[in-house]
């Protein structure tokens, strides 16, 4: 049986009158690339925030690398990897200090923060871009840079919401082969797009839709089910 990292059940959150999540339940097996899709508000990033420990859930439970959601969020953040949808590192820093800084919130000790800054600026091949201020990088860089640095702790799981927003499909395709290439390492990837060519590259996916899962499957057996040609048709049919 593979191993479950995250397993939640009726996971709920409630805004008022507004549910923002819908008594969502189910898991996540290590190694995986989890898709986490649908359009603009339909919940994606309020159920992410209750994964990391960033919001507490109104009803429901869940576990994410073994941390039970309601009782040890600060545990489940120290092992995992975050990287929000707004880009979070600080422009005002250069990107040797953005990772240091990161480091220290992470737990690291001066000794390890020095090797792991020194193995993420070469295998960005930035070894000698290290001084730079962040906001000198184009986008796409920033990018993978806080990929890296969501990884700097080497935690098992890394959440990425809407990670490729706003950058060039060239660099989108750069940035896939470095999930791929994490996940090959049995690391588990838990990733939200709206972008349904995305959803091809998941081992599986979920579609949210007004705060509900309406769908959970692997791409290939979702097109199956609803005859379609591409994740994009799919959703669609769902969606409507």
């Amino acid at each position: 049986m593979d191993q479950k990292v995250i397993s939640v059940k009726g996971l709920t959150k409630r805004f008022g009158d507004f549910v923002a999540v819908d008594e969502i339940s189910f898991d996540v097996f290590k190694g995986e690339i989890f898709g986490f899709l649908g359009a603009n508000g339909a919940g994606k990033t309020t159920a992410m925030k209750m994964l990391t420990g960033l919001s507490k859930p109104t009803s429901g439970t869940g576990s994410v690398a073994g941390f039970e959601i309601l009782k040890q969020a600060e545990k489940i953040k120290k092992n995992i990897g975050y990287m929000s949808q707004k880009f979070a590192l600080y422009d005002d820093l250069t990107i040797k200090e953005n990772a240091q800084f990161y480091g220290g919130i992470y737990g690291l000790n001066r000794r390890l923060i020095k090797l792991k800054v020194n193995q993420m600026l070469e295998s960005l091949n930035l070894q000698d871009s290290g001084n730079k201020l962040v906001h000198s990088l184009p986008l796409g860089w920033k990018q993978r840079l806080a990929f890296s640095v969501a990884m700097l702790h080497d935690p098992p799981i890394i959440f990425l919401d809407e990670p490729t927003g706003g950058v060039d499909p060239a660099t989108r395709r750069i940035f896939w082969e470095k999930i791929y290439a994490e996940a090959s390492n049995g690391r588990t990837i838990f990733v939200t797009t709206h972008y349904m060519d995305e959803a091809e590259y998941c081992n599986r996916i979920s579609m949210m839709v007004a705060g509900k899962m309406v769908a959970l499957d692997s791409p290939k057996n979702l097109k199956l089910k609803y005859n379609a040609k591409t994740m994009n048709d799919v959703f669609v049919q769902i969606a409507r």
